[in-house]
């Protein structure tokens, strides 16, 4: 029903944003992503929304990126996650990092937002496999477009050497893995990330 909505945010607090628009304030729940990504900047901002009705109540939900729109939807379609679950793994994670953490299986990464345990990582992981595209955009503008189920070994080997996930995907968006084994994808990595 509404597509966004634009203009001063006049209050933020822990989980939502008051947004005020020809002298009306909506209430905006949204991720501390999008409150970290508002900062200071607080005039005139565009907030992207989604409409949820429930019986006698209507919330509205917002974000500043498409990507966390988008990422807010699709978990809102799985079994027993409701908005407010939604909004706590976009708190604790990016949409790349949820992404990353749907298609490599990694039920621990998603575990770590409040209100989900293994059995809710699980069905995440199980319903959305197949639903979202394996293209990370990350916020440095790095395209990582390597298919995440062929790398899960070379993941895992460099997180176990202490790499974080984020500097993996950049290290492996700039190498290319066709046609190579994961031993030699691995050296690769290493190579970049030592430097």
């Amino acid at each position: 029903m509404y597509q966004y909505i634009i203009g001063n945010i006049e209050e933020i607090s822990e989980d939502y944003i008051v947004v005020e628009n020809n002298g009306i304030g909506y209430i905006v729940y949204t991720s501390k992503n999008t409150i970290m990504d508002i900062g200071q900047n607080t005039k005139n901002r565009k907030i992207l929304t989604h409409l949820i009705v429930r019986e006698d109540v209507l919330s509205l939900y917002g974000f500043i990126t498409s990507e966390e729109l988008k990422m807010f939807k699709q978990l809102i379609t799985v079994t027993k996650i409701g908005p407010k679950v939604a909004i706590g793994l976009l708190s604790t994670l990016n949409p790349s990092n949820i992404k990353i953490s749907i298609l490599s299986s990694d039920v621990g990464a998603l575990s770590r937002a409040p209100g989900i345990g293994k059995k809710t990582a699980e069905r995440i992981i199980l319903e959305l496999k197949d639903k979202i595209d394996d293209n990370i955009t990350y916020e440095e503008g790095v395209d990582v477009s390597v298919a995440v189920d062929e790398t899960e070994e070379v993941i895992v080997a460099l997180t176990t050497l202490g790499y974080t996930r984020n500097e993996i995907f950049k290290v492996l968006s700039s190498i290319d893995t066709q046609g190579k084994r994961t031993e030699e994808i691995i050296k690769l990595a290493l190579r970049k990330l030592s430097k």
